[in-house]
């Protein structure tokens, strides 16, 4: 009988920006199922990175008994990223757009854009129990 190849990995990260390290290693052991050429892999690293960095610091607000959970799903012609953290939630279309001249040189507010420039799709759906980030890239094109 073949072995099955995972199709479902977990990191949880406490709510600590030096942990955000750890995402890199997390997709490193997902690559090595998913096989992503170099374009799919900077997407989802910076995505990722980005959805926990705003998972960590806003969500959760550094706090490190608070938990940040990332899941990847391979599925077939997608991978789905899930992160979610364990803030009270935000109202996704107040986030200023950073190309409106007075946010240009802000050093903040460009995460949700890059999620959303790079990801074929992304979805963010707040609580008051936290909000889920859902990146999906696809993988058949």
């Amino acid at each position: 009988m073949a072995k099955r190849k995972q199709s479902t990995f977990r990191l949880t990260l406490a709510s600590n920006p030096s942990h955000i390290h750890k995402v890199e290693v997390f997709l490193k052991k997902v690559d090595a199922v998913a096989r992503l050429d170099e374009i799919q892999m900077h997407k989802v690293m910076v995505s990722l990175t980005e959805a926990a960095n705003n998972a960590i610091v806003h969500g959760n607000g550094a706090n490190p008994e608070k938990r940040v959970t990332v899941l990847c799903r391979i599925l077939p012609g997608w991978m789905l990223f899930q992160v979610t953290d364990e803030g009270r939630g935000f109202d996704p279309s107040a986030v200023e757009s950073p190309l409106r001249e007075e946010n240009l040189l802000r050093e903040s507010g460009r995460g949700i854009f890059l999620m959303r420039t790079l990801m074929d799709k992304v979805e963010i759906e707040p609580s008051r129990k936290g909000t889920e980030v859902r990146l999906w890239l696809e993988t058949a094109k």
